[in-house]
C-alpha cells in the first residue's frame, strides 16, 4: 500500500513540477512582450502583470511540490532507518535529499526575483533580470527529477 502511495505521489510531484516549470517559462514569455529599453547590462522596463501572476503561481506550486516530496521522502526515510538498510542506499537517499533542497532553493530564488521585478510599481530601471523566470522554470523540471529519485530510493529501500 505504501509503495502505491509513493508512486502516486511521484506522479503528482512530476505533474506539479512540470506545471511550475511551464508557468515559469510562460512568465518569461509574458515578460518579454513588455517594452524594454536596454543598454549593456542596464535596462528600463514596465512590469508585466501577467508575468507576475504566472511567476507567483510557479513559485507556489514548486513550494507545494517540495513539501509533498519531503513529506513522502521522510516517511520512507523513517522506514529505511527502522529496516537498517544498506549504507549505499541510505547515502544515495541523503544525497538526493540535499540536492533536492539546493535545487528548490535556487529555483525559488530565481522565481521570486523574477516575480518581484514584475511587481506593479511603475517603470523600473536597473540591472537586467533577464531569463530568471525561465531558469527558475528549468529548476522546477530538475526538482521533479531529484524528487522522484529521492522518493523512489527511500521507499524502495524500506
Amino acid at each position: 500500500m505504501v509503495k502505491v502511495i509513493a508512486v502516486l505521489a511521484c506522479l503528482l510531484i512530476v505533474v506539479m513540477d512540470a506545471t511550475a516549470g511551464i508557468l515559469g517559462i510562460k512568465a518569461e514569455a509574458a515578460q518579454n512582450k513588455v517594452k524594454q529599453l536596454r543598454l549593456w547590462i542596464f535596462e528600463c522596463k514596465k512590469p508585466s502583470h501577467e508575468a507576475f501572476i504566472l511567476a507567483a503561481g510557479a513559485a507556489i506550486v514548486l513550494a507545494v511540490a517540495h513539501f509533498l516530496a519531503n513529506l513522502i521522502g521522510c516517511i520512507g526515510c523513517f522506514k529505511q532507518n527502522s529496516a537498517k538498510s544498506g549504507a549505499p542506499t541510505h547515502l544515495f537517499s541523503k544525497t538526493c535529499c540535499i540536492i533536492l533542497w539546493i535545487v528548490v532553493a535556487v529555483g525559488l530564488v530565481l522565481l521570486v526575483i523574477g516575480t518581484l521585478s514584475n511587481k506593479e510599481s511603475g517603470s523600473s530601471c536597473g540591472l537586467t533580470h533577464r531569463h530568471y523566470l525561465s531558469y527558475g522554470g528549468f529548476a522546477c523540471f530538475a526538482h521533479a527529477l531529484f524528487a522522484v529519485a529521492y522518493i523512489a530510493i527511500t521507499n524502495a529501500a524500506a
